[in-house]
């Protein structure tokens, strides 16, 4: 389960980063001894007492109604995404994990989808953004230097956020590999309020703090996002220096199963998508 203090260090942290000037509040220009808003101010925005907002820092209420939670996102002015995490976070009916801890196995309709994307690269990523099939061009492009097949074994499911802080090879794919680490990072805290009960998830997440220190910092920051499209600027070994758009797809049956989709942008002739297949063959990594 989610511990209760989850949710304190979650409002900490963004009442630490919204400035006073940002809010509607009168005397914003007063010395302040720390960044952000005041736990008083909060509470003055989002319509509540003092001493409840304050328990709720604290971790000493755990039973908030969604009208609260509700206000208490309005005030501190969170996003979508963050207002959802929030939520996950503090609702006493958490979203149960799956029965079986272990490794995820694709759905027959997320492995039907993905039979029919071949002309580009296509993976079907789990919750824990294991990679749970993959075809031929998403293979080359994701992880080269992995066996073709290694989806197809539990024992070998690539984890790709395991490979993206502890294998150097796949770590090298990334020119903007800063970016692409604090959005994997903010997805994980995402998913991590929505299956607090997944043990394989937990164990994952201690794993990276403790052998990362780049991952434990971002852990730290408290960022939570969920990227569904976006751009990815990758250093192939076959393709060269690549510009790929990506767009993910949940699954109506499996929402926790989602198929993502590349484009390579500027390759009207898909000579680069071609290059992929002929890229040269690397030794293994590090799962």
């Amino acid at each position: 389960m989610n511990d209760p203090g989850d949710l304190a260090v979650f409002l900490r942290a963004k009442r630490a980063a919204l400035p006073p000037e940002a809010t509607p509040l009168n005397g914003f220009g007063v010395r302040r001894r720390v960044p952000g808003l005041r736990r008083e101010e909060v509470a003055q925005l989002a319509g509540v007492s003092v001493t409840y907002y304050t328990r709720l820092e604290q971790g000493h209420s755990r039973h908030a109604s969604d009208e609260v939670l509700l206000a208490l996102a309005r005030a501190l002015q969170l996003s979508v995404t963050e207002t959802e995490h929030l939520l996950d976070l503090a609702r006493a009916k958490r979203i149960p994990a799956a029965a079986d801890h272990g490794p995820e196995t694709v759905s027959p309709n997320a492995r039907t989808l993905l039979s029919l994307v071949a002309t580009r690269p296509a993976i079907i990523l789990g919750r824990r953004n294991d990679v749970l099939a993959w075809n031929d061009l998403g293979h080359a492009l994701i992880a080269p230097h992995l066996p073709a097949d290694a989806p197809d074994h539990p024992s070998t499911q690539p984890s790709l956020p395991r490979l993206l802080f502890l294998d150097p090879q796949a770590r090298a794919l990334y020119r903007d590999w800063g970016k692409e680490a604090a959005d994997y990072v903010a997805y994980l805290r995402l998913i991590s309020g929505k299956y607090p009960d997944d043990e394989v998830l937990t164990r994952m997440i201690g794993e990276l703090c403790v052998r990362d220190d780049a991952f434990a910092a971002l852990w730290a920051s408290g960022r939570v996002g969920e990227c569904v499209a976006g751009t990815k600027h990758m250093i192939h070994p076959g393709a060269g220096h690549v510009t790929v758009d990506f767009q993910l797809w949940a699954q109506s049956d499996r929402p926790d199963q989602r198929l993502e989709i590349y484009e390579l942008r500027n390759d009207p002739d898909d000579s680069r998508v071609r290059a992929l297949l002929t890229a040269p063959t690397l030794l293994a990594g590090t799962r």
